[in-house]
Formats: C-alpha cells, structure tokens, sequence
C-alpha cells in the first residue's frame, strides 16, 4: 500500500536529515538531486525543517552564475550538547561538543585511585562540569531549572546525551559496566554517579576497544571496510569485531578478550581472575617493555627507561637501520602474530587493524611485519592496517556513539 502522506512527509524529512549528517551543509538543489525528489517537495520539507528548529541557513555556496547564490542549509548544532569520556585506569578525559559533532571543550585529568573510590569520581565528574561550563552549553535550555543543589543540571548546563569508554564487560542486558576483577571500583562508581548528576541526559557506557573500532570505521584506518577484528595495544589487550558493520559484543559481553587468549611462549596458563599467562603476557605494555630490553633496544638514545611502550615502539620504527630496533620490531610481530592468526582463523575478517598506542606507533613497519607472518601462518587472506587514530580513537568514538544516539532520538 501507497505510504499515507504524513508517513511519506516523515520519510522525506529523516532523509534529508541523514543526508546533512554524512555530507554536512547542503542547497536545496543538491538535496533535490541527492533525494530524487521534486523541487516542490524538497521545498516543503526545508521549510518544514527549518520551522521545527532542526535546520537552518548556515550560508551560501560558492557557485559561480548569475543572480544569487543558493542557500546552505544545515543541522541546528545548538539543539542539544553532547559529553564523551574516555575513561582509563589512572585518568580521564572529556570532551562537549554540540550535535553536529563541533568540538567546544576539552579536558583530561589523572586520576589517583590510591585516594579511594570517592575523591577519584569527584576528581572526574569536576573535569566533566568545568569542561560543560567552559563550552557553555547552559544557554541552550534554560528550561532546565527548579531547585537543585550544587553539580546540578542547572549549573553544569544542558547535556543531552554522553558517551563513555571504558575498559572492562558492558553487560548486553543493562548496558551497565560490569564488576570485572582487575579493575578499579571507581569506573561503575563515575557512571552511577553521572547518571544522578545529569537525570535529564542519556548516559551511554561502552567497551573502549569497541569505540575504537566504531571511530576507525568512521574516520580511521577502515572507512572503507564494514568487516574487520580491531586489536587493541596497550596497557592491557583486547579486540573489537565489527561484522557488516555491526559490533558483535558475545552473549556476556566479553566477545575479544583476547588478553585471556592461551598462546604458546608464556610461563602458564591464564586463569578466569587472571589474564596473566595469555596473549596478554605477551603483547601487554609491559610484556613489549620487557622485549624491548632483551633486545637491547629500552635504555638506547632516544628510548629511555621511563618509555612506554607507544614510545619505545615509535623509536625503533623511526631508527629501524639500527639492528636492535629491526631485531625488536620482528620478535614484536612474531608475538602479536599470534593473537591475529586466532582472530583471522576464527572469524576470516580480512582486515585486522592494530589499534591503541602501540599499533599506532607501529605503523606500516609493524603491520607490514604481522601480515608477513600472518601470510605464512593461514590460508585466509588478511591485510593489516596500522590505526590512524591511536589513543584518541576511544574518545572519538565515544562522541560518535553520544551524536547518532542523540541525532535518532531528536530526529525520529
């Protein structure tokens, strides 16, 4: 059946809106050629936007011809504000930004869990309202008001939506970040704690391995890929599967623990309290710290012994003539070979990116590396790609998720 008019006016609109979404300001021409719909109908629905406080003339192009230049129209960015945090085990980090995703406010602090779980959440939820403050975002609903004490809605402003990454299980059923063991109280006690003090926002938990994945799928190493296993390397080890597109979270939560992965060239076995004895074991910070000693490469110019391990990867790739840094990069590979040799035989992705600070600092060197022994070690095809946005794919993705989550409510 025919849709009815106010469904078709409907689907008209939530188009025009996606398409502003992905191609940012548009003329009232290229919506009509975009669409395929009529002149007359393209007309009736910026106008209809435009009322409902949705869109607005934010210009005009540049198009050279007689007579004026077309109208740009593009989202209200002012409509809502958007908080996204990337939450680690000894810092935080937030940023506000309006919902067409333009950064207003940004700001990290580290965290000293030794002081206990509640001067560690008031250290981050006072990062998350001198950030809302400085962006500004109060004058946005003034509605918010009545009779609140101090962190309240009222003096932090308006949110309507954050995004938070944080290492550990989100629960598929609650979306709660689970009681993990390993890490610190503080992480579920900074959500709940939100959650009180901004009743009017949605508040939206994520793994942080999954967020990366979300952000280098969307403006990263894989745009052009909707299939792919992200590996996080860093403090700790994890990865991200994205199938058509889709995150593929397990039934609890856990799917790319690889961290508790048993590989062979560690000193046991991993326990279900205890990642020590897996992959983790051998691609984790300090594991990698510990092969950059062995092999000569920790305590050498430019890589001193208070490197991370981003840092002292970054060292050798950049001096990688020297024999030590070549010697360190291959051991490096072998090791991390293992863990993607599970991944590409499990789950045939054909593309695995190294992700975090070390697969960052690895870049093509370090990818290049894992993919020649990938080659020798499986019959199924798998490039790897270095990621692009490192350490900062967490927080990016974690606006991401805050902006579509927002942008559907507020545009359904």
């Amino acid at each position: 059946m025919p849709a009815s008019p106010s469904t078709a006016r409907a689907i008209n609109d939530r188009l025009a809106l996606r398409l502003l979404q992905r191609e940012g300001p548009l003329t009232a021409g290229q919506l009509k050629q975009l669409t395929g719909l009529s002149r007359p109908t393209v007309a009736d629905l910026v106008e209809r936007l435009t009322a409902s406080g949705l869109i607005e003339m934010v210009g005009e192009s540049g198009a050279q011809r007689r007579g004026p230049n077309a109208r740009l129209y593009g989202i209200v960015g002012d409509r809502a504000h958007l908080a996204a945090l990337d939450v680690r085990l000894e810092s935080v980090s937030v940023l506000v930004s309006d919902l067409v995703g333009r950064v207003l406010a940004e700001a990290s602090v580290p965290i000293d869990a030794d002081a206990g779980t509640g001067p560690a959440v008031e250290q981050a939820v006072a990062l998350v309202e001198r950030a809302v403050k400085e962006a500004g975002t109060g004058a946005t609903r003034p509605e918010a008001t009545g009779v609140r004490g101090p962190g309240s809605v009222r003096e932090w402003g308006s949110l309507h939506t954050v995004g938070i990454g944080a290492p550990g299980l989100i629960d598929p059923a609650t979306g709660e970040l689970r009681n993990t063991t390993g890490l610190p109280a503080w992480h579920r006690s900074l959500v709940c704690a939100l959650q009180e003090r901004l009743p009017d926002a949605r508040v939206v938990v994520e793994n942080e391995t999954n967020l990366a994945a979300l952000a280098e799928m969307r403006d990263g190493a894989v745009r052009d890929r909707d299939t792919f296993v992200l590996l996080w390397l860093d403090m700790g080890i994890g990865a991200a599967v994205m199938l058509d597109g889709a995150l593929r979270r397990g039934a609890s939560g856990g799917a790319g623990e690889l961290g508790f992965l048993p590989v062979p060239g560690t000193r046991g076995l991993p326990s279900a309290t205890d990642c020590e004895g897996g992959f983790h074991s051998l691609a984790g910070a300090a594991a990698v710290l510990e092969l950059a000693r062995e092999c000569g490469v920790l305590g050498a110019e430019g890589a001193g012994e208070e490197a991370t391990a981003a840092e002292v990867v970054r060292w050798a790739v950049a001096t990688v003539t020297d024999v030590r840094a070549a010697r360190f990069l291959d051991a490096l590979a072998e090791r991390l070979a293992l863990g993607v040799a599970s991944v590409v035989a499990l789950l045939d992705p054909g593309c695995v990116v190294l992700g975090g600070g070390v697969g960052q600092a690895g870049g093509d060197e370090l990818a290049v590396r894992v993919a020649e022994r990938i080659a020798l070690m499986s019959p199924l095809p798998a490039e790897v790609r270095p990621s692009v946005l490192g350490d900062g794919a967490v927080l990016r993705g974690a606006l991401l998720t805050a902006q579509d989550g927002a942008q559907d409510e507020l545009f359904g």
